[in-house]
């Protein structure tokens, strides 16, 4: 994944994890929280904006953090070499999801875990880079969204 195309993908994971964590909103009385890892090759202090926007949404949704979801946001600050280090971060963290951009990350989040599910954003060939066995039948525990 190219530096200039990450403003476009971050959003949709953003939103990935939105539409995956929305569905049991009305089921948060049994007072587990949510934790979702994010596992990211770009910068956190480039991604403030979108994290703002991303939560004033999730609040209109009924999801507060600390309270009902959990976020553990790993970002690789463009280093790449980092991602391993961080994928098998968030897995000791037992996180519920990890939520993952193309390029190495999934890759990466693969090699920390085979039970934890993954959503992935942005990938341009999951089938050619081996993260999933076919687009009809993914297989194991990753999905999402291909490009």
């Amino acid at each position: 994944m190219t530096v200039s195309s990450k403003p476009k993908v971050f959003p949709l994971a953003l939103c990935a994890m939105l539409l995956t964590v929305s569905v049991p909103v009305d089921a948060q009385q049994t007072g587990k929280v949510f934790r979702t890892g994010i596992l990211d090759p770009s910068t956190a202090a480039g991604s403030a904006g979108l994290l703002e926007v991303f939560w004033q949404e999730m609040r209109k949704l009924g999801w507060i953090e600390g309270k009902n979801i959990t976020i553990e946001y790993r970002f690789a600050e463009q280093k790449l070499e980092r991602l391993p280090e961080l994928a098998a971060e968030l897995v000791r963290l037992k996180v519920d999801l990890i939520v993952v951009s193309g390029g190495e990350t999934p890759l990466e989040a693969k090699k920390a875990t085979t039970t934890l599910p993954i959503v992935m954003i942005n990938s341009p060939g999951p089938v050619a880079e081996g993260l999933v066995t076919s687009l009809a039948r993914p297989g194991g525990n990753i999905t999402g969204l291909s490009s």
